[in-house]
């Protein structure tokens, strides 16, 4: 049986260090944000895509039940009144008389599994069910996740905005000096001009800003079922980024039975394997009772004749002898969609190291980042505070101040982009590890399946 070879730790793993985990379900309470946490546990209980996620159990369950149900004999109840007149004269009726009939019966039928195809395709649905319920976990993932994600682009945005908005207001403030100096002969028209042009731009992007939190705002609503006019959230100037700490990603090994998604596709495996068992089956003799037993009451014209109990017992046995290979063409078919969905998961499993590989790497990269923005901002704004007092004393020209202004505003939208990757790669990583959810592993025929790890 095909295996996925997997490693005994992550190659970024030096990039998570020991912390107190990625474990525990409720993991954006981690951020320590009363926001953040109370709009996930609304949207947990109100969002559309995991009421759909739980049809999905129940009409999986119901088909396993109904599966099931195939294993037990089928009862049922047969009554018929029946009344016939010739109109014949009397002597006539005696060789076609008038009746009346009332017939009573309890009918059994029960097919016997004797190659097992029953059983299995009662199993295969009960893993049906299994990768359902994994879906419902997936979808509280994925919206959980989503939520934080755009809970945070909303608060970079609104931080960026601040941003541009008072440095706008800095620039106009730089025109309106230059335009006085200009009145007085000390600068020129030219530098009054670009001050202006640089205050413009600024203006400029604030529209974008304010169109990206609208977006999120009804994203937002959205996810939690609310109407997307409703604003979800409101501005909080006094927001801070919660501090990066490290997430234990554990052992590749482990996100077997903590993602979701490979739950689900474990059980799809044991579903399709189960399938084929129950294809192979039709080559096999079928065995079927039936009995039929009951009570009935006869008038013959005027007569009424003793009520007589009947019965009536019968086996049967099927086995298919030639169908021009249609049997060997459906365990075919099936023996094909047990290997793709065996396909499917070894995928699906490489895909998820992946995704938490390049999650640590992210995470790694920015937090570095990060420190150097941090320290180019600082340094930045001292150099502001010195051009500033150097073009009021008239020792550099406007265009140079202008220059420094710019450089401030670039590194402080980098920093606070940086704040926001640094977010997203922490949400992004508790999505690739499975948020912490409690996964158990279904209990199919994917034992051989186990991950092989390198010696």
């Amino acid at each position: 049986m095909p295996s996925v070879p997997l490693a005994a730790a992550f190659a970024q793993s030096h990039a998570a260090q020991a912390e107190d985990a990625a474990a525990g379900a409720a993991w954006w309470a981690t951020w320590g944000d009363a926001t953040l946490t109370a709009l996930v546990d609304e949207a947990l209980g109100a969002n559309q895509d995991i009421a759909i996620a739980l049809q999905r159990v129940a009409q999986a369950r119901a088909g396993a039940d109904a599966q099931a149900s195939r294993l037990w004999p089928s009862l049922g109840v047969q009554a018929a009144a029946s009344r016939s007149s010739s109109g014949l004269p009397a002597p006539v009726k005696q060789g076609m008389p008038d009746t009346r009939a009332l017939r009573a019966g309890l009918d059994v039928t029960w097919e016997i599994d004797l190659a097992g195809g029953v059983r299995a395709a009662r199993d295969a649905a009960q893993a049906d069910a299994t990768a359902a319920a994994a879906g419902v976990q997936g979808a509280r993932l994925l919206v959980a996740s989503e939520v934080a994600r755009q809970y945070f682009v909303l608060r970079s945005a609104d931080e960026r905005l601040r941003i541009v908005q008072a440095l706008a207001k800095a620039q106009r403030d730089t025109a309106s000096r230059v335009a006085s100096r200009l009145r007085e002969g000390q600068a020129s028209a030219f530098d009054h001009d670009r001050a202006r042009a640089e205050a413009d731009a600024l203006d400029a992007q604030v529209p974008a800003l304010r169109v990206l939190v609208g977006t999120t705002q009804t994203q937002l609503a959205v996810l939690l079922g609310r109407s997307p006019s409703a604003r979800v959230v409101d501005v909080d100037s006094s927001f801070a980024w919660p501090a990066v700490r490290a997430i234990a990603a554990g052992q590749p090994s482990e996100l077997l039975r903590r993602r979701p998604d490979l739950v689900a596709a474990e059980a799809r495996v044991g579903a399709e394997a189960l399938r084929t068992a129950e294809a192979r089956a039709q080559w096999w003799p079928k065995l079927f009772l039936s009995a039929l037993v009951g009570r009935q009451d006869l008038r013959l014209n005027a007569l009424d004749l003793a009520p007589v109990h009947f019965s009536n017992v019968a086996l049967a046995l099927a086995m298919p002898i030639f169908n021009a290979g249609r049997t060997e063409a459906g365990v075919r078919v099936q023996s094909a969609r047990a290997d793709e969905a065996l396909l499917v998961w070894q995928k699906a499993v490489l895909r998820a190291v992946q995704e938490v590989e390049d999650s640590l790497l992210v995470r790694a990269q920015e937090a570095e980042r990060h420190a150097a923005l941090a320290l180019t901002v600082e340094h930045r704004r001292r150099s502001l505070q010195r051009a500033e007092s150097l073009q009021r004393e008239g020792q550099i020209d406007l265009l140079a101040l202008l220059d420094v202004q710019r450089s401030v505003l670039a590194s402080q939208l980098a920093l606070s982009e940086s704040r926001l990757q640094q977010a997203l790669a922490d949400v992004q990583l508790y999505k690739a590890l499975g948020g912490g959810f409690s996964m158990t592993r279904p209990d199919t025929a994917m034992t051989s399946l186990a991950a092989r790890t390198p010696q």
